[in-house]
């Protein structure tokens, strides 16, 4: 099951670093394209923060090592937890493998140049949401899925995983 988890990983992966890609040669940095007009449009912003802007705006010179280091860190955490449950492929696994392909499609950007592209824009007139990415949204679909898991699992499958 491990090849399985790899390659979910491996897909977020090649698709965060595509779409990056794509923005980045047809897209000029701070542009957008408007694809659904008032409420989505693609705009090629580059992130020196975490998740949705997060700590964008701190001038610490540590910044950039900070975020890689918490970066490397989750990645060890959840090879760990894939480790653990290697043989099954269920929702606790698939949402760990995507949660890995997330860290590391950003982690990939944030080594060679500090910063992650973002580029998908949600906005109901003036309100907007942080532009995010496809690896952001790997990490986040990963982390409600194991929220889902520990909130909504059955009784006796909780009490099965504790006394594990």
């Amino acid at each position: 099951m491990r090849k399985y988890h790899i390659l979910i990983a491996a897909l977020v992966v090649v698709l965060d670093r595509f779409t990056k890609s794509l923005v980045a040669q047809r897209i000029s940095l701070h542009d957008s394209v408007d694809v659904i007009p008032g409420l989505f449009r693609l705009t090629h912003v580059q992130n020196p923060g975490a998740a949705f802007g997060l700590f964008s705006e701190s001038s610490s010179e540590w910044k950039v090592a900070m975020l890689i280091l918490f970066s490397v860190a989750a990645l060890a955490v959840v090879s760990a937890l894939l480790w653990k449950n290697g043989k099954a492929m269920n929702a606790t696994a698939i949402a760990l493998s995507l949660v890995f392909g997330g860290a590391l499609g950003n982690l990939w950007d944030r080594v060679l140049s500090g910063r992650v592209i973002d580029f998908l824009d949600f906005y109901i007139g003036s309100h907007h949401w942080p532009a995010f990415n496809v690896a952001d949204s790997a990490i986040v679909v990963g982390a409600l899925l194991l929220l889902s898991e520990i909130f909504l699992a059955p009784h006796e499958e909780k009490e099965k995983a504790v006394s594990q």
